[in-house]
């Protein structure tokens, strides 16, 4: 059966989210002297909670923007929600994706080896990457292969950074290639390196993607943020360098800040 994408559409890949219509109220007393009900009024038009539109540090040429949150600090349990600027406007581009986060939730403050997501907004690598195929993404993609490793080794002058070795980077580098099925593809938010800092800074934390639940039920990450598969492809299909998309990660009640 065919997957139905829950991202659609050109470049800007603008869908229009279900739109609910909330229950019809009680009926109004009688009144007291017309001995007739008032005229009834026209109910709400649901709309979906617009988070974007509350963001003000975004660069002036992004046009589309992912928003991880959750309802606290501490929850390993989010949301992800796709948004594109038509004009000058934000407007919701998916329905609300379930997502899992660190095992320790959100942290202002990452470092290296603790499983939290780190909170902030950050660009989506220049290259995507997976064990499989190309699914059709816009940007750049590496297919991985035997050897290629992600350095999570503070001491390694290449600190966070994708490496082809024959040999382990050390630390807690990660054998791409042999994550299954985390790494079928993900995208890297650039925590910790270019464009965020000049330089990665040791044991500040590395290695945070955006990539597939590692099982069918989800869970709990090291801190990079998960998504179902199909979930995840279209996301990745969506997003397109060409309008300098950006992620922002946060507890709800802090989105404020950004």
């Amino acid at each position: 059966m065919k997957r139905r994408s829950l991202l659609l559409g050109a470049a800007a890949g603008l869908v229009a989210p279900a739109v609910l219509t909330p229950p019809a109220p009680a009926l109004a007393a009688v009144g007291p002297s017309l001995g007739t009900a008032p005229p009834p009024r026209p109910l709400p038009r649901w709309q979906p909670q617009n988070r974007a539109s509350a963001l003000t540090t975004l660069p002036a040429e992004t046009k589309q923007v992912i928003i991880v949150g959750a309802s606290s600090y501490t929850t390993t349990y989010a949301t992800l929600e796709a948004f594109v600027r038509v004009r000058s406007t934000w407007q919701p581009a998916s329905a609300s994706l379930p997502a899992r986060i660190g095992s320790k939730g959100f942290s202002d403050n990452h470092v290296e080896g603790v499983p939290t997501t780190p909170t902030g907004v950050y660009s989506i690598g220049p290259t995507m990457y997976g064990i499989d195929a190309n699914p059709g993404v816009r940007f750049p993609y590496h297919r991985l292969v035997s050897g290629d490793w992600w350095n999570e080794n503070p001491s390694s002058a290449l600190y966070n950074t994708f490496q082809h070795s024959a040999t382990n980077p050390g630390g807690a580098s990660e054998a791409l290639w042999k994550e299954v099925p985390a790494y079928t593809h993900f995208a890297v938010i650039t925590f910790n390196m270019p464009p965020n800092v000049p330089k990665p800074v040791p044991n500040a934390g590395s290695g945070i993607f955006l990539h597939q639940f590692s099982t069918s039920a989800g869970n709990a990450t090291a801190g990079c943020v998960s998504l179902a598969h199909d979930h995840l492809v279209d996301v990745l299909n969506w997003l397109d360098p060409a309008l300098s998309p950006r992620i922002v990660l946060s507890p709800y009640a802090q989105l404020s800040r950004y």
